[in-house]
């Protein structure tokens, strides 16, 4: 809420480091959501240092994921690594036939340096903020294709939990 914002403005403001949770879609949409909170964007812009925004995925089950051929469109988000070897899910005893056993996080960090500071105070609009952005962190769903590649979990996992609804 507005009050809790302005507090934890006010608490970074004067050299104390508040961390906190926001429900968005994005690590630059939580700027945008405290901005429509009510936050005036000069105080956002000086005392905010970093976003980061995170999702769950299921994680394959080590004792039965099988190799996956990937598709066209599975190709296409695997970019570069087309012809790596990606793995989907069975199901056994180990994992109650879900073909999955836990979950990890896939995260998307942004720093706010002075070029995003000066956007936050000149109001620009998201995009503005997540053009600027893309050159310096990966996104979350980059985070994803990472951990696809290692074996962890299904490129359907990763947009499962981050296409916008």
């Amino acid at each position: 809420d507005l009050e809790t914002s302005e507090v934890s403005i006010q608490a970074s403001l004067t050299g104390h480091l508040v961390m906190s949770t926001l429900h968005t879609n994005s690590a630059v949409g939580a700027v945008t959501r405290l901005v429509d909170m009510g936050i005036e964007p000069f105080l956002l812009a000086t005392s905010l240092v970093g976003v980061l925004s995170q999702r769950l995925v299921r994680v394959l089950c080590p004792e039965c994921k099988v190799v996956h051929v990937a598709d066209a469109s599975e190709r296409e988000f695997l970019g570069p690594d087309a012809d790596a070897v990606i793995y989907q899910p069975n199901g056994c005893d180990a994992c109650a036939h879900t073909g999955y056993k836990g979950r990890t996080g896939i995260y998307e960090l942004v720093v706010v340096d002075d070029g995003l500071r000066q956007l936050i105070h000149d109001q620009a609009s998201e995009q503005m903020m997540v053009d600027h952005v893309r050159g310096n962190a990966p996104t979350i769903q980059e985070d994803g294709r990472r951990k696809v590649l290692a074996g962890d979990t299904t490129i359907q996992e990763i947009l499962r939990v981050t296409l916008e609804d």
